[in-house]
């Protein structure tokens, strides 16, 4: 049971390595960041419903997932072949698409969850 625990403890140290890399390399990962720091935000003063929460949740890991997985493909295409390739310039470009397809559903989800409320809201304000 103790090697158990030890090797799940091992991995979890692992994923955390996994994290700082992007975090610390890609430019990108601070935008999604920001955008979702004013998400939470945003959702949490609209009081949004479970629902909505597990709907924008769910966007939010599908693209820090892609970006993550952008990353891994573009550092394992980089020490695989370092100099430039037609074919890995394919990779990496198809890479980053699947990234920027993500990020403009996540947007458009966003905007159909909380736009609602807040135009309720501000119009209040003023109406």
């Amino acid at each position: 049971m103790l090697s158990f625990i030890k090797s799940r403890w091992q991995s979890i140290q692992y994923a955390i390595q996994g994290l700082k890399h992007p975090l610390q390399t890609e430019p990108n990962t601070w935008v999604h960041t920001g955008i979702c720091i004013a998400v939470l935000a945003l959702g949490l003063w609209l009081s949004i419903t479970p629902l909505e929460w597990a709907v924008i949740l769910l966007t939010m890991a599908v693209v820090w997932a892609a970006e993550f997985f952008n990353t891994a493909l573009e550092t394992a295409l980089d020490l695989l072949h370092p100099q430039s390739h037609p074919k890995v310039k394919i990779a990496k470009d198809v890479s980053a698409a699947a990234v920027l397809i993500t990020a403009f559903f996540s947007v458009l989800i966003g905007l159909l969850i909380l736009a609602p409320p807040l135009w309720e809201k501000v119009n209040g304000w003023f109406f």
